[in-house]
């Protein structure tokens, strides 16, 4: 509510009353923030009582919008005791909130190419997690430009008409401090010409923009939350926001209520949430430099002789005061962090009153939060350059000591400093951030959707079709069209009947009514998609032949001396003039094809120029041409003429290339294709079967490089290459035989850090490469599919869907021109349709086909019977699955070494439906021999918690996805899928990107 004002009294006909109090606010019962007047001094002395029974108003200065009021006495009543009645005065608000993860924004599109305003009011309430952060940004091509963006705990306007390009030499106005408080700050920006008001919370800074016009033109759309780059969904020009925005108004318009209702004018990217997660954070405040102090308990000194360990967040304005000290082992031992002239300063304080310092950080009281951390147990030694070393004011000749004549040393390089910036040239791929130490660096991969080492992979599938065959249910979801390749995720929504849409927003056109167009001033009206130009076109490439469908209906369409006056441009913007189904290049309509227009002299209904309204429809599949991206529409300038035209979603289906197969049926045939070009990464991957012992399945040669996979043994795969460093190689070992006929999955990545394989479901095995090794691998050949370049190592059996970087190579199009081998693959299970459902393995019989369900979490004949269970309190099942060959050979080494590699490298999916109406429950936990384990369990309250102990050295990280109650006795369904530290939470559709630990 909006609190306007309190009234207190003491308790009822006693001597018990408050003539002192001070209160606080929260919308959160976490964090909270102390009332302050307009002009930002506390009001901590809000006067009380003097009895028991008289009422006491106190008026707020400026109202507060708040969930909970604390009330904290400081003064009562020394002949009583603590009493009060209390009543709180102020009305309800309605607040549309929308949070924003860092990686987000909603974009609000203009109806129009362009909006050109001469005052604007824009109103909105923001909460922050960061002191940086774009709140609002729009620009236009004449050079305006408005970005309102939080910099340095700060609030910024950079506002220009029409006289500078958006650059860094741009000039901000900037209101406000610590506005990363995560509590909500207001703020209103009214402009009139180049007059401008700037108010944050009570703050108003009137300025004159730049620029030489009067109007602010913006292009497009308006962005609330990032500056999204054009063409890259996801990708963004500066830091976005993190935090939650309320009652976004833009000249009246309620931005967040149009995204709640889900309208077409607001486009959503990223995870864009209507409700606003609680703060994680808690902090205290030390209010008296002389005498606040917080005393925490710590290991006696006998246990913590390896060492001592803190870690902090610390913000203020002094220049000076002590952070923390604490004893050590063997007493007298000690150290003090301090902050001394605005900078870090730990001392450490041996015996006999020895003492050493070392200092860190510069300017650390500017009022931002600062992080230190310090551990003096595991402190190595440095790694680096060093010169002017100066010991007792006397320089430290260092050829003295390279001669032996000073000192001594070990593994000390002189002369040179042989430093190194390993991020340089950038080897993280797809916008992947690149950390380095002295020997190695590292890349974080969040929020990228890509995994791996170098993010070179990508973690969602390539199509819809691939999602069926893994089991997923219809919704929306992300598909990586090229896999590894340049091209990002696009949203669609797959219907797991066969098909999906890949316009998300735009999935029907609305009926538009078009009047005063001319031949010269044509009506155009351009169709935009949820994916890009280049993403549309990857998914359509992929698609089977005539697969693609976008409906289109036009009613009124003229031409003047046989010139089309309406047309449509397709994907690359050239000029179609054939209508829905018809063929391409024919001027005609489908009713000249069914021969049933209502004039037969003309091809299209619409032509015959009628007094009443006409109709042609129909539907254009010719996927070369799709999708539309534009419709021209003239000849409506005439008296009573109007036009109507309206455009149904693009579908498309299929996946042609996951069942692109080829038969190898002699050893000496193989299929050849162009050399590699991945000299710094590369996957591939590929389905096989055989009944063959061994066999190469790919191999690519050069002057000594060379890179090879191969089935080795019956249940051996074997990944080979060479870069420099000498030959690699990786092994999976099943338990069970690869040659049995049906079909194995195998995946191989090379990159400059590391090499994996996987078969299967087997765990993945990796390589890591040399710090400082040859990392270029360089081939001449031509890759050999199927055998190798040597003779008598040919691969004998059928090979589907071989993708290496995205690009998935077309087998059977090279197999009909090929002596021993042939298109496609025998058998009941080779064909596109899924003849087994929900992961369930299609196995061959001498007669038909049986579907093998135990990897699947359904049954029946082709694992699509849902199957469940109804538990009481007393009741759970326990599954114990026998581990991986690989596993219990490796059973004698450390479990230390497994759960490392299990908690930075491993994934696994988690898929349940459940309903229940109890809480706290345990809903899933998954343990390993190593004490790692993965939980889902409801809460006290409800809520789904998910804890990961992947580490067994130290707690669990625990994951709340979601705050609300999930025990209300309806149908719930959880996916989790974790790539390394990136886990991924889908409940009932709405998918969480968390970080673990």
């Amino acid at each position: 509510m909006e609190v306007t004002a309190v009234a207190t009294q003491g308790r009822y006909d006693s001597s018990d009353w408050v003539s002192r109090y001070m209160l606080l606010y929260s919308d959160t019962g976490q964090a909270w923030k102390q009332f302050r007047q307009d002009d930002g001094s506390l009001w901590d002395k809000f006067v009380g009582n003097t009895n028991s029974e008289a009422v006491v108003h106190n008026k707020l200065s400026h109202s507060v919008r708040t969930r909970f009021l604390r009330f904290i006495p400081l003064e009562w009543n020394p002949s009583g005791w603590l009493g009060v009645r209390l009543e709180v005065y102020g009305c309800s608000f309605k607040s549309d909130v929308a949070d924003f993860d860092g990686r987000s924004s909603l974009l609000y599109r203009f109806n129009q190419k362009s909006m050109s305003t001469v005052k604007d009011v824009i109103s909105l309430r923001f909460k922050s997690r960061q002191a940086e952060g774009v709140l609002l940004h729009g620009e236009g091509q004449r050079g305006d430009y408005i970005t309102l963006e939080l910099h340095r705990g700060k609030l910024a306007l950079y506002l220009n008409l029409g006289e500078l390009r958006f650059s860094s030499s741009r000039v901000a106005v900037t209101v406000g401090s610590l506005l990363d408080d995560q509590h909500w700050h207001s703020v209103v920006i009214e402009r009139f010409n180049k007059q401008v008001n700037l108010t944050v919370d009570s703050h108003t800074q009137h300025f004159q923009t730049k620029g030489e016009g009067d109007s602010l033109e913006v292009d497009y759309e308006l962005s609330f939350g990032g500056i999204p780059l054009p063409g890259k969904p996801g990708t963004f020009l500066r830091k976005n926001f993190h935090g939650c925005i309320e009652n976004l108004n833009y000249n009246g318009i309620h931005i967040i209520d149009l995204a709640k209702r889900r309208k077409p004018q607001i486009y959503s990217v990223g995870n864009v949430t209507f409700s606003c997660s609680r703060p994680q954070l808690v902090a205290c405040t030390f209010l008296s430099s002389s005498s606040s102090f917080l005393s925490l308990p710590a290991a006696a000194p006998s246990t913590i002789m390896g060492g001592f360990s803190v870690r902090l967040q610390f913000r203020t304005w002094n220049s000076e005061g002590l952070l923390l000290s604490a004893r050590l082992s063997p007493e007298p031992q000690s150290l003090d962090l301090q902050i001394s002239n605005s900078q870090l300063l730990l001392t450490l304080h041996g015996a006999a009153q020895q003492r050493s310092e070392v200092s860190a950080g510069h300017k650390v009281n500017d009022g931002l939060w600062h992080t230190v951390s310090l551990d003096t147990r595991n402190l190595g030694a440095f790694q680096g350059c060093m010169r002017l070393i100066t010991i007792n004011d006397q320089p430290v000749n260092l050829n003295h000591v390279q001669q032996g004549l000073l000192g001594s040393y070990n593994q000390i390089q002189f002369d040179t400093c042989n430093i190194r910036d390993r991020c340089l040239p950038n080897l993280c791929e797809h916008g992947g951030r690149c950390w380095q130490t002295w020997s190695s660096f590292s890349c974080d991969c969040s929020g990228t959707g890509y995994s791996g080492a170098t993010c070179h992979a990508s973690i969602y599938e390539t199509s819809c079709e691939a999602y069926k065959l893994i089991g997923s249910s219809s919704g929306f979801y992300s598909i990586d069209p090229d896999g590894s390749g340049p091209l990002g995720p696009a949203p669609v929504y797959c219907n797991m009947t066969g098909e999906f849409t890949a316009a998300r927003r735009v999935v029907t056109f609305t009926l538009r009514r078009v009047q005063g167009s001319s031949a010269l001033k044509p009506h155009s009206m351009a169709l935009n998609y949820s994916a890009s130009a280049e993403q549309l076109r990857a998914i359509i490439a992929g698609l089977s032949w005539d697969s693609l469908a976008s409906g289109l209906r036009a009613a009124l369409r003229v031409l003047a001396d046989g010139r089309p006056l309406s047309w449509w441009l397709d994907q690359r913007g050239e000029r179609r003039t054939y209508w829905g189904g018809f063929l391409p290049g024919v001027q005609q309509c489908s009713c000249s094809l069914e021969e049933n227009c209502i004039d037969m002299s003309h091809f299209c209904n619409c032509d015959a120029d009628t007094d009443s309204w006409t109709t042609d429809m129909g539907v254009l599949s010719y996927k070369d041409h799709l999708p539309v991206s534009h419709v021209v529409v003239g000849d409506t300038n005439r008296t009573g003429s109007e036009a109507v035209y309206q455009i149904g979603p693009l579908r498309c289906y299929g996946d042609k290339s996951l069942w692109n197969a080829a038969s190898f049926y002699q050893e000496s045939s193989t299929l050849l294709f162009p050399t590699l070009r991945t000299e710094l990464a590369s996957d591939i991957s590929f389905y096989f079967k055989t009944s063959a012992p061994s066999g190469v399945f790919l191999e690519n040669l050069g002057h000594r490089d060379f890179i090879r996979v191969e089935l080795s043994s019956p249940s051996e795969v074997t990944f080979s290459f060479e870069v420099g460093n000498g030959p690699s190689v990786l092994t999976v070992k099943s338990h069970l035989p690869l040659n049995d006929r049906q079909w194995h999955f195998v995946r191989v990545e090379r990159g400059v850090k590391e090499a994996s394989l996987q078969v299967d479901q087997l765990p993945l095995r990796f390589l890591e490469a040399p710090a400082d090794g040859h990392r270029r691998l360089r081939l001449n050949s031509q890759l050999f599919v199927g055998g190798a370049a040597s003779q008598g190592r040919g691969f004998l059996g059928c090979i589907r869907t071989l993708t290496i970087n995205g690009v998935t190579y077309d087998l059977e199009e090279k197999a009909m021109l090929t002596v021993g081998v042939s298109s496609g693959c025998p058998g009941y299970c080779s064909g596109s349709s899924s003849l087994c459902h929900n992961r369930g393995r299609c196995i061959e019989k001498s007669s038909g086909y049986t579907c093998d369900c135990s990897q699947s979490a359904y049954g029946g004949p082709t694992c699509k019977e849902e199957v469940s269970v109804s538990f009481d309190r007393e009741s759970s099942v326990t599954f114990t699955f026998q581990e991986p060959f690989s596993v219990m050979q490796n059973r004698s080494s450390q479990a230390s070494s497994v759960s490392r590699e299990s908690s930075s490298r491993a994934r696994e999916d988690v898929a349940f439906s459940f309903i229940t109406s109890q809480s706290p429950a345990m809903l899933l936990s998954v343990s390993t021999f190593s004490q790692q384990y993965i939980a889902v369990i409801l809460a006290r309250n409800g809520t789904l918690q998910i804890w990961y102990h992947l580490q067994t050295h130290r707690k669990p990280d625990v994951f709340s996805p979601l705050l609300g109650n999930l025990a209300d006795g309806l149908l719930h369904r959880v996916r989790i899928h974790r790539e390394g530290k990136d886990l991924y939470v889908q409940v009932s559709g709405e998918l969480r990107k968390l970080q673990s630990a």
